[in-house]
């Protein structure tokens, strides 16, 4: 314990503990919506399409941000229009964009010095390392996911429930489901620095599914589903301090703990 109470008292511990509730509340948020229209593949695809961007950003100087933000908007709204032209089904596109996306980040990663060690803070994140600057970007940008998802509420889950009653109603469906795709996107690269493109999708499915079995009205399960990323990211913090562990890993494992347990105890 020792190590925690030294650790609690850095900077960079203090950084990374508000970075991890940040990024836990707003992708246990968003994870709801997931969960909703079914999009776990598509979360595991942009984890791998946004990586390229990641790198490329990295190699040019700018904001990873910037770069992963860039990349995955282009890919959500590729995936949306191929799916909305029927050029591909939905699970074949994401699926190319996965392969294909990846492949080119591996590829420009591997041509760097030190790629080993770069690769591995793309992939499983690095919150140790994480700025005020990065503290600040993720709460604006998670402030904004939020208030886009409570303006929209409404059409959104009208749309996740019954997407033939919201066109019925007037509801343009491909806009709110490209819209649902940038705000799963934009989330997704918001959590890359805590956790990496690969770990960010258990924070964006792991809190929402374990919300979902004590809740079942959409309201209390997202707020749940905060509770739950928030706390994730300070026990996981916390347990990667005590047993100098990845910092990342262990607050994945946190969440998937947390959806044991709650299986575990819905049994009984």
């Amino acid at each position: 314990m020792s190590a925690l109470v030294d650790s609690l008292g850095s900077p960079f511990f203090q950084r990374a503990l508000l970075e991890s509730v940040l990024v836990g509340a707003v992708t246990g948020v968003v994870g709801v919506h997931v969960l909703l229209r079914r999009l776990p593949f598509f979360v595991v695809a942009m984890s791998h399409a946004t990586f390229p961007g990641v790198v490329l950003a990295s190699v040019a100087g700018v904001s990873l941000f910037v770069g992963g933000w860039a990349f995955g908007l282009l890919v959500a709204l590729l995936v949306a229009a191929l799916g909305a032209n029927r050029a591909l089904d939905e699970t074949s596109a994401v699926g190319v964009v996965l392969a294909g996306s990846f492949a080119l980040g591996v590829l420009v990663i591997s041509a760097r010095p030190d790629a080993s060690r770069d690769l591995s803070a793309f992939l499983v994140g690095s919150v140790l390392t994480v700025t005020r600057a990065d503290i600040v970007t993720t709460a604006v940008t998670g402030g904004v996911l939020l208030v886009v998802l409570g303006a929209l509420h409404k059409e959104l889950v009208l749309g996740a429930f019954d997407p033939g009653g919201a066109a019925a109603a007037g509801y343009r469906t491909g806009m709110l489901d490209a819209l649902v795709l940038v705000v799963v996107t934009f989330a997704l690269v918001t959590a890359v620095p805590a956790v990496g493109t690969l770990l960010a999708v258990a924070l964006l499915t792991v809190p929402a599914l374990t919300a979902r079995l004590w809740a079942e009205r959409v309201g209390p399960t997202m707020a749940l589903a905060a509770a739950t990323g928030a706390a994730s990211g300070v026990v996981g913090l916390c347990l990667s301090s005590v047993l100098d562990i990845a910092a990342g890993g262990a607050i994945a494992l946190t969440c998937t703990a947390a959806l044991g347990a709650s299986l575990l105890l819905r049994r009984r």
